[in-house]
């Protein structure tokens, strides 16, 4: 997994709001990068809903949020049209992004590891962590990494 400090890769990929590169946002807007595992299943959809549900918290530290697995774009569609997720959902299939960012396999479960980057507007890494931090703890790490209060 790339470290704190580390630049973070660019990348360019198919979404749910169209394609998506990376450069457009980077040095410009905090980002969140939510690597889950698969579309559909309990963990994961607790933890977008989660994400979806604090939105506007996200909204107030002008954050970028991206899901991503390998799931083709049709799924993505599908789930995003189930939970109602206004944050775009990356497909991933040839697992370019995954590399990029040396966020590895779920050997278990199947498919990638549950990470989490939050970006910083220099472009570098502030926060990685495999599994599902709270909302509290990614604000929190948003606000330190950017000097953000919220309101």
């Amino acid at each position: 997994m790339l470290q704190v400090g580390q630049k973070a890769p660019a990348f360019k990929a198919p979404s749910t709001q169209g394609l998506i590169d990376l450069r457009t946002y980077l040095g410009k807007k905090p980002i969140v990068l939510i690597f889950y595992p698969k579309d559909h299943t309990p963990d994961c959809t607790r933890q977008l809903s989660a994400v979806r549900d604090a939105i506007q918290q996200y909204g107030k530290l002008n954050a970028f949020i991206l899901g991503i697995n390998s799931a083709e774009l049709a799924e993505h569609e599908k789930f995003t049209a189930k939970e109602n997720y206004p944050f775009p959902l990356v497909s991933d299939e040839d697992g370019l992004i995954n590399r990029l960012y040396e966020v590895g396999q779920n050997l278990v479960f199947g498919g990638q590891k549950r990470t989490l980057f939050v970006i910083g507007t220099d472009g570098l890494i502030h926060y990685a962590r495999h599994g599902i931090p709270t909302t509290d703890e990614v604000m929190k790490e948003l606000r330190k990494a950017h000097r953000v209060e919220l309101p």
